[in-house]
This record gives C-alpha cells, structure tokens and sequence, in this order.
C-alpha cells in the first residue's frame, strides 16, 4: 500500500502593529491642563516670572519727633536724640537714635519697627500707679524661681501698671539689706529706678521729689507727705 504524504506546515508568527496615539485626545488633555494652570495662578513654562527688586523699605508713618520721650520695653525711658536716614545694600532706612539716660545707652530703632516703642504716659496713668502703689502687695506660694521669672517679664513688658504691681509686690517696706534676699533687690531697685524714670518724664519735676512720692506711697517713709 502507498503511504500517504504528511505536509508540514509552517507556522506564521504573529505581528504586532505599533498602536497609533490619539494625537487629538493628547491635545484637548494639553488644553484642559493649561486652562487648569491659569484657573490656579500657575505660570505656563513659555511664561517668564518678573522679579521685582525692592529699592526702599516700607516704613510707617513716623510718630515720634526730636526730644520725644518714649519707652523701650527692655530699657525703659528713653529720649530721641535724632532721626537719620541710612542705606544698607541698596535699602534706604529710616531710623531713631535714642538715648536711654538711667543705663547711659544709645539705641538705634528702624522707623518701620517703632511699634516696639510707646509714648510716656498719661499724668492719670502716673497717678493710677500711685493708687498702685498703696496697695497691699501679692505674694504667691510658688517657688521664688518662678515668681523671679514673672516679675522679669512684667519689667520688660513696657506696660506700666504692670511695672506698678512689681514694685508693690517685692516691696518691703524697708531699706534693710537683710529683709530681702539679692535677687529680691535686684528686681525691686530695676523696677523700681523704671518706673522712677517714667514719673519723672511725665510729671517733670526732680528725681528726689519723683522719690518722695513714691517712698510715701509704699509706706517706705511714713513721714513725708505725698502732696509736698
């Protein structure tokens, strides 16, 4: 019998076609994307950024004039001695010298910083701090180290009433260097000599009369009379 002949077939490997982008989808995706930059501030990257440079310093409007007194928090009473004017690095800056005569200093204050600065009071603030003064001191039971760190913040506050309560709260009624111990002192003579300071600038009289009126109102000398 005849075998039967077999053929053979080859098999033919599939070829993939590169699939073809949507370049119409890719563009309205590219519109949707910069509309959405603009809607949100951005910058497109064709877009250049405009650097502005800055030629002068934005200050207030000035408050203080020449021989104004005025308080540094953390100096106390101070005097304005000059206002100049300076360039640093291509920035004009305006600024207050100002002396401060109890620790013999010198400040120099920018204009567009004076709100670290505030007028002298009132007389009806100095006689407040009188009122103040009169009454009888608080004395907290927490620890010394504590109370020191209050009293401290309270002296470099700026803020009168708050310098009043210091002195009437450490003082003793005395001038015995045993009754109080050195840190004692230390904060009472500092409060003391700022709140002195600012009496003195409002009230315009000597510092032994700005004295006698406050010794009087702490009971520290019960023979002087506060009207004198």
């Amino acid at each position: 019998m005849k075998k039967k002949k077999i053929k053979k077939t080859k098999l033919k490997k599939k070829v993939t076609k590169p699939i073809k982008k949507n370049l119409k989808t890719k563009t309205f995706q590219n519109k949707v994307k910069e509309e959405t930059q603009k809607r949100r501030g951005a910058y497109s990257p064709d877009e250049k950024i405009e650097i502005k440079k800055i030629k002068k310093q934005a200050t207030e409007k000035r408050k203080y004039n020449l021989k104004d007194f005025v308080v540094y928090p953390k100096h106390g009473v101070g005097k304005i001695i000059a206002v100049e004017k300076a360039t640093i690095g291509q920035i004009e800056i305006q600024f207050y010298k100002i002396f401060i005569e109890k620790e013999k200093l010198t400040l120099t204050v920018p204009i567009n910083q004076q709100t670290n600065l505030r007028p002298i009071s009132s007389i009806n603030q100095i006689n407040k701090c009188i009122s103040i003064l009169k009454t009888k001191p608080k004395i907290k039971r927490t620890m010394w180290s504590r109370r020191a760190q209050e009293y401290d913040q309270k002296i470099n506050s700026g803020k009168i009433y708050e310098l009043a309560e210091v002195v009437k709260d450490l003082n003793k009624n005395t001038d015995i260097i045993a009754d109080q111990s050195y840190s004692e002192r230390q904060l009472f003579e500092k409060a003391y000599e700022r709140l002195k300071s600012e009496f003195e600038a409002v009230m315009k009289v000597s510092p032994e009369e700005v004295q006698k009126k406050m010794d009087k109102a702490l009971g520290r000398d019960k023979n002087i009379d506060l009207e004198q």
